[in-house]
């Protein structure tokens, strides 16, 4: 019986240990460390411009030196399988992600944006922001 036992305890403890484990790296438990998203979508007023489409993006990449944006993504529409609930109508997007509210409005006010804002705005006939804290 005391083997028994002993076997029980020991795939117990292993079990405890390994569920431990994967709750510890899940990451649906697990916090974000940039938990404030910023999601950005541009309607160009020349949707057809490459070189409209362009300036936008690099001025984008010039919000990489904001401290406060931790990381900071830039796209185009995907060629993805077209579907009632897909919103391909825009041109570009930003993600940002920031660690809390106070880096967010600090990136608004910040020069580099309030810049990028002044050479770019002509370019865009519409802005659509999505702002989103991890739960």
């Amino acid at each position: 019986m005391s083997n028994t036992r002993r076997k029980f305890i020991t795939t117990s403890v292993a079990l405890a240990a390994g569920t431990a484990a994967a709750t510890a790296f899940s990451p649906s438990v697990q916090k974000s460390k940039y938990p404030l998203v910023h999601h950005v979508f541009f309607w160009l007023k020349n949707p057809n411009s490459v070189a409209d489409r362009d300036r936008i993006i690099e001025g984008l990449k010039t919000l990489r030196k904001i401290e406060t944006i931790k990381e900071l993504r830039i796209g185009v529409v995907a060629s993805t399988e077209k579907r009632d609930v897909v919103d391909n109508s825009w041109g570009v997007s930003e993600l940002m992600f920031f660690e809390n509210t106070a880096g967010q409005a600090t990136y608004q006010t910040h020069p580099i944006h309030q810049q990028f804002i002044k050479d770019c705005s002509h370019l865009w006939e519409k802005v659509i922001v999505y702002d989103a804290m991890d739960v």
